[in-house]
């Protein structure tokens, strides 16, 4: 068994992380790092919950997973490298750039795995699209679209409204994430980024256009958005594909479902997406069943056999390094080469 710590018992440590962990043979979740005690007894009796530093010195436990505040992500993850053990990051990996690359020479030099939790991956929606570009029915694509929309109108006290966070980095990392995994680094970034809602302290929008060639990458994102765009457009030489809805884990997952529910990453067949071709046929293609148990299944394999971990550092790096050129680009008014 690999005994796992979990940093952070929050919405992140509470409804994805200590499920998955539970749920994924291999692991066994051997302490919680949180002030909030009552709540780890009443969800995992016998679950310790300790200070983060006493579960990062703890000997015994070999995979630290580090859900918290962004941050702090550096320094738990820091801390838990030199610990000697392997580390999982919510993302994003670290609010920086140079952060990233700090944390990932770190986990190299100590021999040590440090993973992304880029769990989007696996998503039901996503999993269709990269099938269906997979299938070369649309042809070269020439337009991509992603939305990912919420109605938030009023400021919380929540820390996601505070420096280190906005919309950008909040949902940012996944939408480039499954970008860079559909096409790769882009050409060049352009990035329209700003706070619309009065007195935010962060960004509550963002529009950042990827360029490849004669083919745009659009991903978009607002808090003040209260009628649904699509989740995804593809727009081919060989027709279009438009999906509206997301995922149904997180929902499912929040609301205490069990990921051994038989229906558990199951969409509503009423949201899949539609193929249109050029004569005006269309095709419902069903989504995929979602399953974020893939990824810690990964790490596993990762950690005990050797296994390429199932997302890369490289890959997040890589998408910090966009978020920060979108930004810059957004300050500038300009197209950003990326060399």
């Amino acid at each position: 068994m690999i005994r796992t710590g979990l940093i952070g018992f929050g919405l992140g440590g509470t409804a994805f992380h200590a499920p998955l962990i539970e749920a994924v043979d291999g692991f066994e979740l051997a302490a919680v790092g949180t002030s909030r005690q009552e709540a780890v007894a009443t969800a995992y009796p016998g679950v310790p919950a300790v200070a983060a530093e006493a579960l990062v010195a703890d000997p015994t436990i070999e995979l630290v997973v580090v859900s918290t505040p962004n941050p702090t992500h550096f320094s738990l993850a820091q801390a838990a490298l030199r610990a000697g053990k392997h580390v999982v990051i919510d993302k994003p990996l670290t609010p920086t750039a140079a952060e990233a690359e700090a944390l990932i020479a770190l986990a190299e030099s100590q021999g040590r795995l440090l993973v992304p939790f880029h769990n989007r991956r696996w998503d039901s929606d996503f999993l269709a699209v990269q099938a269906l570009l997979d299938s070369g029915r649309l042809g070269e694509i020439l337009l991509f679209e992603a939305h990912w929309d919420r109605f938030r109108p009023e400021l919380s006290q929540a820390w996601k409204e505070a420096d280190g966070a906005g919309q950008l980095l909040d949902l940012g990392p996944h939408m480039l994430d499954q970008a860079l995994v559909l096409f790769g680094m882009p050409d060049a970034v352009q990035g329209d980024v700003v706070g619309q809602r009065g007195n935010s302290p962060v960004d509550d929008y963002f529009a950042v256009t990827l360029f490849y060639g004669v083919r745009r990458v659009v991903l978009a994102s607002s808090r003040m958005i209260a009628a649904a765009r699509p989740r995804f457009a593809l727009h081919g030489r060989g027709g279009s594909f438009v999906k509206y809805g997301l995922d149904p884990q997180e929902a499912a997952m929040r609301a205490g479902g069990s990921l051994r529910d038989p229906a558990h990453g199951l969409e509503d067949p009423a949201q899949h997406g539609v193929l249109t071709l050029p004569d005006g046929t269309q095709d419902c293609i069903p989504s995929e069943r979602g399953d974020y148990r893939r990824f810690y299944a990964g790490v596993a394999a990762a950690i005990r056999e050797g296994a390429a971990a199932p997302v890369a550092a490289a890959d997040a790096l890589a998408g910090l390094r966009l978020i920060e050129l979108a930004r810059r680009s957004a300050a500038e008014g300009r197209r950003i080469s990326i060399g």
